[in-house]
């Protein structure tokens, strides 16, 4: 994987993590200035939630990163194999 895919990579695990850890601490604040929405959280925690992201993010990172570059999934394999398959339709397809 290079750079690039890499930061892409972590880019899109760290944004599917944030949903999942936003709702985490969540209490509505019932007693707030009228100025807050009725829903909004009486301490919303972002920089916990920030922080977390982030942490679970590298180590999920780590792990597609280990399973990339041990060849456990080849995708260069896998397109090859899609490949062929593609052409021996093509050609057997022709054939009748």
């Amino acid at each position: 994987m290079g750079w690039l895919s890499g930061i892409v990579v972590f880019i899109m695990i760290w944004w599917t993590v944030i949903f999942c850890v936003l709702p985490l601490w969540v209490k509505r604040d019932k007693g707030g200035p009228e100025i807050t929405a009725s829903g909004a959280p009486e301490n919303p925690h972002i920089g916990r939630k920030l922080a977390i992201t982030t942490g679970i993010s590298i180590v999920l990172w780590l792990g597609v990163y280990a399973l990339i570059q041990s060849n456990a999934i080849s995708f260069r394999e896998i397109a090859k194999n899609m490949a062929a398959e593609q052409q021996y339709m093509d050609h057997r397809g022709e054939s009748q």
